[in-house]
């Protein structure tokens, strides 16, 4: 598939090639070569096995935490690991996501695990196989507020694009953490996202909870200007992550290797990323618009690349977001947080 058809599909018409599972118990081991540059972007593609698994992968190309996933693609990772990765771009509900990955439609996908912890909970045959970075949702108050600090937002209204957004749902939990009643204390009011700006100008609301790029371009934007009171990386978050990675409990059964080597060509492309940001950021703007090389760069920044939690550590943040969500309300009152986590966790590396 050419970069312009994957660049260009939707979830909806991706099925599953009816020879991928034949193909899948011939996935060849992680390989563990060094990686070569070609003008620091290139991997050398001598490295990559002579056969490749076919494998779809569901992601939002508009996500710029996403960027190492094109990097994977674009500099030939996947292959080195022996996968033909296609990218299909996806936008739709995250039930619906998760739905196409339990049924065998796209054999993965990446997502915010607060948008993911609740439907898991419901029963999908998925499961979580590693955490990808930390730090791409924020929570802002309009300066001229003169709000610096979260516990200042008492009484306040709260700007967000959905009330079952993951920043809406995280952000509770630290407003909760911090002493703030999320229900009582505060008010969400929910604005399409380009309004959230001129909501905070207009006085209708103090602060905004939302996801990078789209807040840091009302930012980027606004004459008066935003102070920024916390991220999902903030405090006792500062190690954990918020994009993950879920594939099929089926496909996971029948051939753990190749999720193994998925997860091993993410974990190889958010490392060269972390080192590479120029030529990260060149590659990325093949896949988005609106946003120039300097304002990825300054986006990079803003986020912990390292931050590709696999194994007890993820199994660990993911019960410790059981916990959160459960205290909030979000999860049944009846989750036990371990066993939760034991479910829809799955050790990979």
């Amino acid at each position: 598939m050419s970069h312009k058809d994957s660049a260009s599909s939707t979830l909806s018409s991706t099925l599953v090639n009816p020879r991928r599972r034949a193909l899948l118990a011939a996935v060849p081991a992680v390989l563990g070569a060094p990686l070569l540059g070609i003008d620091g972007m290139a991997f050398a593609q001598a490295a990559a096995p002579a056969r490749l698994t076919p494998f779809s992968f569901a992601w939002n190309q508009t996500s710029f935490c996403l960027t190492p996933i094109a990097v994977a693609k674009e500099t030939g990772i996947f292959e080195k690991n022996g996968l033909d990765v296609s990218l299909v771009n996806y936008s739709g509900s995250t039930d619906q996501l998760l739905e196409a990955i339990a049924t065998g439609k796209s054999d993965a996908a990446v997502g915010m695990i607060y948008r993911w912890l609740k439907p898991l909970e419901a029963g999908f045959d998925v499961k979580v196989v590693a955490g990808l970075h930390g730090g791409c949702m924020r929570l802002t108050a309009y300066k001229p507020t003169g709000i610096t600090k979260v516990e200042e937002l008492r009484g306040k209204t709260i700007g967000v694009p959905d009330l079952g957004a993951p920043s809406t749902h995280f952000f509770k939990v630290y407003l909760h953490k911090a002493g703030i009643d999320p229900e009582k204390d505060v008010t969400w009011r929910v604005y399409q996202r380009d309004l959230l700006g001129l909501a905070a100008e207009k006085g209708e609301i103090q602060a905004i909870a939302d996801t990078d790029p789209l807040l840091y371009k009302i930012e980027r934007d606004s004459k008066a200007g935003f102070t920024e009171l916390a991220t999902n990386a903030s405090g006792e978050y500062h190690n954990r992550t918020c994009c993950v990675v879920g594939v099929g409990g089926k496909l996971l059964r029948e051939n753990k290797p190749v999720v193994t080597a998925l997860t091993r060509s993410l974990v190889d492309a958010y490392d060269w990323t972390s080192q590479h940001i120029d030529e990260s950021a060149k590659i990325f703007l093949k896949y988005t618009t609106n946003i120039t090389f300097e304002e990825l760069k300054e986006l990079y920044a803003t986020l912990n690349l390292h931050n590709h939690s696999v194994g007890a550590d993820l199994h660990d943040e993911i019960a410790g977001y059981a916990k959160d969500f459960k205290d909030l309300g979000v999860l049944k009152a009846s989750t036990d947080p371990v066993k939760y986590a034991d479910h829809v966790f799955e050790k990979v590396l």
